[in-house]
């Protein structure tokens, strides 16, 4: 008796309450079930179509799957006619793969991130472990075959991204940008084919929207360095947020683990936690104040200028992570009262410090010397970044020609 092989719904819900897409092996009336990976809900299945409904998200690329699986379901049938073997639904069943190259997407995510806590990139697996999330709830399984990762499925994602789930275009592709990663590492693991890699020419192109970086004016800044009746929380946000400011920018991650030993020789001397390069500045004038302040303050236990990581093991690089990062929503909430008490429209946080020293460098200091100042490893990426702030001689020209 001939075997046959249909698309089908499996009745059989998960923890979410979705329902596994699966093909159906019949042979000599005895049925066994492949299983596609991929779950919906109930309502969202035509039994008599046998498709999934326009009304789920992603179902012109379900399809195309299910269709594509189902045909090389039969394919393989067909040739089991012709060689005549007498095979049990079973037997055809273990002839039949759809992860013909060894682990999913996911299993090697995981592995990912196992790597990005070995080497404590606390930062970048918040970041990813939530890509990871958004494309679990896209695909509805943990299952996702780097075969079926095609320029369809990244536009349906792309399109989910900024439709459903709300995110910037720039958010968007930096999740692209971390599927091309995993993709690669399969491709050189030999885990799947690089026929199959869906970027690059004629295939899908991740393409970053220019990005618009808002500094502070000086006269913005004045007003912040000379307002009073600050409350202590507000005056401790708006002396890190200076401190930062003064020293070109000093990110919060860096900043806030900055050592009172750290200072000596009327510089400061510390090593960047973003690519591990050693620093060194001389601290203006305006910096002494501040320091100044905290000394006043300090323990005689205590190794951080700034209080924040205070009663922290500085050995636990996890705990210190979430520890600033707290930290550093708490000092956005009292830099926006701030901003609200000098009359300032513009959102202040602790990273715009990083702007505003931008937008008031522009074009007066040599790009060399900024990419020092910003601790650049490439002056190319100074350029990027300054281009956001030098507006002057481009505002020249266009008055130039409109003056008429």
């Amino acid at each position: 008796m001939s075997s046959s092989a249909s698309l089908t719904l499996r009745k059989k819900p998960n923890q979410q309450g979705l329902c596994p897409l699966a093909i159906r092996i019949t042979k000599n009336r005895k049925s066994t079930f492949v299983y596609i990976g991929h779950y919906v809900d109930a309502r969202q299945w035509d039994d008599r179509r046998k498709v999934v409904r326009k009304s789920h998200h992603n179902a012109a690329h379900l399809n195309n799957l299910l269709a594509s699986k189902l045909a090389d379901t039969r394919k393989v049938l067909l040739a089991l006619q012709a060689d005549k073997k007498d095979i049990t639904a079973k037997q055809i069943k273990k002839e039949i793969t759809f992860s013909e190259s060894g682990k999913s997407f996911f299993e090697v995510a995981d592995q990912h991130i196992l790597e990005l806590k070995a080497g404590r990139k606390y930062s970048r697996i918040s970041v990813e472990k939530a890509y990871l999330s958004h494309l679990k709830h896209f695909v509805g399984s943990k299952e996702l075959a780097f075969q079926d990762i095609d320029e369809t499925f990244l536009k349906s994602y792309v399109s989910y991204l900024m439709n459903k789930r709300g995110v910037s275009r720039r958010s968007a592709m930096n999740q692209l940008v971390l599927i091309r990663t995993l993709f690669n590492r399969a491709i050189m693991k030999e885990m799947v084919d690089r026929k199959f890699y869906p970027f690059g020419m004629g295939k899908m192109k991740i393409t970053f929207p220019e990005s618009q970086k808002v500094g502070l004016t000086i006269e913005e800044i004045k007003s912040i360095e000379n307002l009073v009746g600050l409350s202590e929380q507000q005056n401790h946000a708006r002396n890190v947020w200076l401190f930062s400011f003064y020293l070109a920018g000093v990110r919060i991650s860096d900043l806030l683990k900055l050592r009172w030993d750290a200072i000596y020789d009327g510089r400061l001397h510390y090593r960047m936690g973003k690519n591990s390069k050693l620093v060194s500045l001389q601290l203006p004038d305006k910096i002494i104040p501040i320091l100044e302040h905290y000394a006043l303050l300090k323990e005689e236990s205590d190794v951080f200028i700034f209080p924040e990581l205070k009663k922290v093991n500085g050995n636990d690089s996890k705990v210190v992570y979430d520890t600033i990062k707290v930290c550093n929503r708490r000092l956005n909430r009292s830099l926006k009262e701030v901003a609200e008490k000098a009359e300032i429209q513009k959102k202040l946080t602790m990273h715009i410090a990083r702007h505003s020293f931008g937008h008031i460098a522009g074009d007066k200091i040599p790009v060399q010397m900024l990419q020092q100042l910003y601790r650049h490893s490439s002056v190319v990426t100074t350029m990027m970044y300054q281009s956001n702030f030098i507006s002057k001689e481009k505002d020249k020209a266009l008055n130039k020609i409109i003056n008429f």
